[in-house]
C-alpha cells in the first residue's frame, strides 16, 4: 500500500466506531496492514468457510447488498459499514452469503491474522473486533454504562447490616430487654425454629408499648413485636427498599437471603450515605392533597428521568426507579379516590399490566389496570364506587403524565372492572380459543401486578392462567405467530431504515419494530417453562435455566435488550433537552456510527430469536 495514504486511512478510521476508541499507536498498526479493494458497479464477494484468509471490511465509498444463498436479503451497507465478523472463526456453521456491488465501491480489508497479532499487546480493545455479535455488544455497553454505584441501584445486601440478634418468641419482654442492653442493636428478630421470622421488636417498641402502657416485664416478647413484619430480599435495589420504608411508614426492614432473615436495613444507613432526588419524590407524592399538586410533581419525575440517564445508570434499573415512581402516584390517587368517594362497599385489587406490572416503566409509558374483587358477582352500587374511583385515578394519571391507554385497557373500561370468577372466565375464553382479539387481550393481562388490596387476587389469577396455558399448547403457538408478525429491520442503509422486504422507511419505531418483539419473545419463552416471574430478563433467565434457550442465544437476546433499551432513553433524553416531545421514532440520520454498527447486530439476534422460537413453539 503506498504509504502516502496512511494519513488519510487513519482519519478515516479514527472517526469510526470501534476505530475511534484505540490509542494512536494501534490505529496505525492496523492502517499499515489494510489492502485496498476498488470494485464496480454489478461485481460480487464471495465468501467460503474454508478461505485461507479472512478480513474485515470496511466500506469506504459505494453500496453493497449481501444475500444469503436462498436468495434472501440479509443487509445492505453503505459507507462506513463493516463486515465479516462472521468469519472471524472458522466454524461449519457459520453464515454463509455473497455480496454485489450495487454502487461502485472501496473497500478496506484488514487481514483477520494481522489484526489478531496486533491485538495481542492490546487485550482490553479485543472484544471490539470478537466474531461474536454478543460481545461486541457488551463491550458497547460497558462505553455506555456506568457500573451502577449510585446509591438507589445499589443491591440491599450491599448497605444493610448483617450482624442480627435472635429471640425466641417465648422470651420474657425483661430477658429480651436485657438482651437488647447487652448488643445495643436494635431492632431484634424473633425467630421460631431457628429460620422462621415472626416478628420483630425494637427499643421503640418496648417504649411505646410496653412502658408506656405499663406491661408486666414478664409478658412473652410475641405480644408486643411487631408480627409479620414487611421484608425485602438483599438482591433488590436499595431504591426499592427505601420505597417500602415510606410506604409502611418504617424505620427498619429486615433482609433476607433464601427466605431466611440475614440483616436489616434502617433509614439511618440511607441518611448515613447519600441524598436521593427519587426517594423524596416519592415522599412528596405520597404526602400531596390535591391532583393538581400531583401534576406539579411531573416536572421532578422528569428530572429523575433526565438525572439517571445522564449518570449513566443502566436501562434496567432506571425503568425500576421510574416504576416505583409510577407506583407512588397510583397508590395516591386510590388513597385520595377513597377519602373523596369513602370507603368501598366491596373489596377489591387494583392491579397494573404491561411495562408497569413488568417494572419496565419509562418516559412514555401509558396506563394499563384492572380491579379485580373478591366476590362472585357486582351490584349497581358497587359497580358505581369503583367506575367513579377507577376514572378518578385514570385520569388523575394523566394529568400526572402517564397517557391514557389507547386501547382502553385501564380499570375505568368497565370490561377489566371485575370480579375473579369473571376474570377467569375471560382467561378461559382467551386461551381456549385464541382469535385476534382475544389473543390481544390476553397479550395486555399476562402480566399484572398488585399495587393497591390484596395480591391474593393476582396471584391466584395468574396460576389459573398458568394451568390453562399447560393444557392448551395450542395457546402457545398462537402466541407465538402472533409474535413473529413483526420483523426487526435488517439495519441502517444511509438516513433510511431497511427493511425486511427491501424497502426503506424513514424512521425507526424502536419500540414497534425491536423492543416490542423482545419482549413477546421473553414472554412466549417464559410461558414455556412455567415462570412466574412478569419481566422481560427474569423470564429469559428461567427458559435459560431450564433448557428451553441455550446459553449463546440467552446471551445475545439479552445483550441486545440492554442496548435496545439505551437507545431509546439516550433518545428520548435527548428530545427532552431540545426542547422536544419524546417519542420512539428515531431518524436514522441521528444515529452515530457506533449505534448504525451495534443496532445492525441487535436486529440480527432479534431475527435468529424469532426463528428459534417459530421452530421450537410455532405450528408445524
Amino acid at each position: 500500500m503506498d504509504t502516502t495514504l496512511l494519513p488519510n486511512i487513519c482519519d478515516f478510521l479514527a472517526s469510526i466506531d470501534p476505530f475511534d476508541k484505540l490509542p494512536k499507536k494501534l490505529l496505525e498498526a492496523i492502517a499499515q496492514q489494510i489492502q485496498i479493494q476498488y470494485l464496480q458497479h454489478g461485481d460480487s464477494l464471495n465468501f467460503r468457510s474454508d478461505d485461507s484468509e479472512h478480513y474485515l471490511y470496511i466500506l469506504r465509498t459505494g453500496v453493497i447488498e449481501q444475500r444469503l444463498e436462498n436468495g434472501d436479503l440479509r443487509a445492505r451497507l453503505g459507507a462506513e459499514d463493516q463486515f465479516g465478523f462472521t468469519f472471524f472463526e472458522r466454524q461449519q456453521d457459520s453464515e454463509l452469503y455473497h455480496a454485489k456491488v450495487l454502487e461502485d465501491a472501496l473497500l478496506y480489508l484488514i487481514p483477520r491474522s494481522s489484526l489478531q497479532t496486533l491485538l495481542a499487546d492490546y487485550p482490553q480493545y479485543q472484544a471490539y473486533f470478537d466474531a461474536h455479535a454478543i460481545v461486541r455488544l457488551n463491550s458497547a455497553l460497558k462505553v455506555n454504562w456506568s457500573n451502577d454505584k449510585a446509591l438507589f441501584i445499589r443491591k440491599v445486601s450491599e448497605l444493610a447490616r448483617h450482624k442480627i440478634t435472635v429471640v425466641s418468641p417465648q422470651m420474657s419482654i425483661a430477658e429480651v430487654a436485657y438482651q437488647m442492653s447487652q448488643v445495643t442493636i436494635s431492632p431484634l428478630a424473633v425467630i421460631q425454629d431457628k429460620d422462621q421470622l415472626l416478628g420483630v421488636i425494637t427499643d421503640r417498641d418496648i417504649t411505646r408499648r410496653v412502658v408506656a402502657e405499663r406491661m408486666d416485664y414478664n409478658t412473652p416478647i410475641q405480644d408486643v413485636m411487631t408480627p409479620n413484619p414487611v421484608t425485602i430480599d438483599e438482591d433488590e435495589l436499595i431504591m426499592h427498599a427505601a420505597a417500602l420504608m415510606m410506604q409502611h411508614n418504617l424505620r427498619s426492614l429486615p433482609v433476607t437471603r433464601n427466605g431466611q432473615v440475614s440483616g436489616f436495613l434502617s433509614t439511618s444507613h440511607l441518611v448515613q450515605h447519600h441524598r436521593m432526588q427519587a426517594l423524596f419524590l416519592i415522599e412528596k407524592i405520597k404526602y400531596a392533597e390535591t391532583v393538581d399538586e400531583l401534576a406539579k410533581l411531573s416536572t421532578e419525575k422528569q428530572a429523575v428521568f433526565e438525572a439517571l440517564i445522564d449518570g449513566k445508570v443502566s436501562a434496567k434499573a432506571t425503568g425500576h426507579v421510574m416504576t416505583l415512581i409510577m407506583d407512588a402516584y397510583t397508590r395516591r390517587l386510590i388513597d385520595m379516590a377513597i377519602d373523596r368517594l369513602g370507603q368501598s362497599p366491596c373489596e377489591f385489587s387494583w392491579v397494573v399490566a404491561g411495562s408497569h406490572a413488568r417494572s419496565e416503566v419509562h418516559l412514555l409509558s401509558d396506563q394499563d389496570s384492572a380491579i379485580i374483587v373478591p366476590k362472585d358477582s357486582l351490584n349497581e352500587p358497587d359497580k358505581t364506587y369503583l367506575h367513579h374511583l377507577a376514572q378518578y385515578v385514570c385520569e388523575g394519571l394523566a394529568r400526572c403524565g402517564y397517557p391514557l391507554c389507547s386501547g382502553h385497557y385501564m380499570a375505568a373500561n368497565p370490561t377489566w372492572c371485575q370480579p375473579l370468577s369473571t376474570w377467569k372466565e375471560y382467561y378461559q375464553r382467551w386461551v381456549g380459543n385464541p382469535e385476534y382479539e382475544k389473543l390481544l387481550h390476553a397479550t395486555v393481562f399476562l402480566e399484572v401486578r398488585t399495587l393497591y388490596g390484596d395480591p391474593a387476587l393476582s396471584t391466584t389469577l395468574q396460576n389459573y392462567l398458568y394451568e390453562l396455558i399447560q393444557k392448551n399448547h395450542q395457546f402457545l403457538s398462537s402466541l407465538t405467530e402472533s409474535a413473529i408478525l413483526n420483523s426487526p429491520p435488517l439495519g441502517i442503509f444511509k438516513n433510511f431504515v431497511l427493511e425486511k422486504t427491501g424497502e426503506n422507511t424513514k424512521e425507526l419505531n424502536v419500540k414497534k419494530y425491536a423492543l416490542n418483539l423482545i419482549v413477546d419473545l421473553a414472554r412466549i419463552y417464559g410461558l414455556s417453562v412455567g415462570c412466574r416471574a412478569t419481566g422481560t430478563e427474569e423470564r429469559f433467565e428461567a427458559a435459560f435455566k431450564a433448557g428451553a434457550i441455550k446459553n449463546d442465544a440467552y446471551q445475545n437476546i439479552i445483550g441486545a435488550y440492554h442496548f435496545l433499551l439505551q437507545v431509546r432513553l439516550d433518545h428520548q433524553l435527548q428530545a427532552l433537552k431540545s426542547a422536544r416531545q419524546p417519542d420512539n421514532h428515531i431518524a436514522p440520520e441521528n444515529f452515530s456510527s457506533f449505534e448504525r454498527k451495534h443496532l445492525k447486530e441487535a436486529f440480527k439476534i432479534i431475527a435468529d430469536t424469532q426463528s428459534f422460537a417459530k421452530f421450537h413453539f410455532g405450528r408445524h
